[in-house]
């Protein structure tokens, strides 16, 4: 019997929505949402990423504005409790993800 790698895609998909630490993100997220402030800051700091990872990928690079717009949104982060946590979940769930992409990519990576 052969195993079907979709079923094990899905089933880490599971487990990675189980772990504490998708749960801690999936909460503050929540709170963020319900805070106006931090849900705007949150939504127009995701977009000005966006526009940031657009403009590499054509080339381009940051201008002098850019980046102090970029300043500007590390201000408002940190001044705000609630997305210093959020990104301090987010940070701590990527580490998870990182090691799960080293993992699944090793075999790709050794046919380079």
């Amino acid at each position: 019997m052969s195993t079907n790698i979709y079923d094990i895609a899905n089933e880490l998909e599971r487990a990675i929505r189980n772990l504490p630490e998708y749960k801690a993100v999936e909460a503050v997220k929540v709170s963020v949402e319900g805070n106006p402030e931090a849900k705007e800051i949150l939504e127009s700091y995701i977009a000005f990423q966006k526009g940031i990872q657009e403009k590499l990928q054509a080339g381009d690079i940051p201008t002098e504005e850019d980046q102090k717009t970029m300043l500007d949104f590390n201000k408002k982060v940190q001044a705000n409790p609630l997305l210093v946590e959020y990104f301090t979940k987010q940070q701590q769930l990527a580490a998870y993800v990182a090691d799960l992409e080293r993992i699944i990519f090793k075999p790709l990576n050794e046919l380079l």
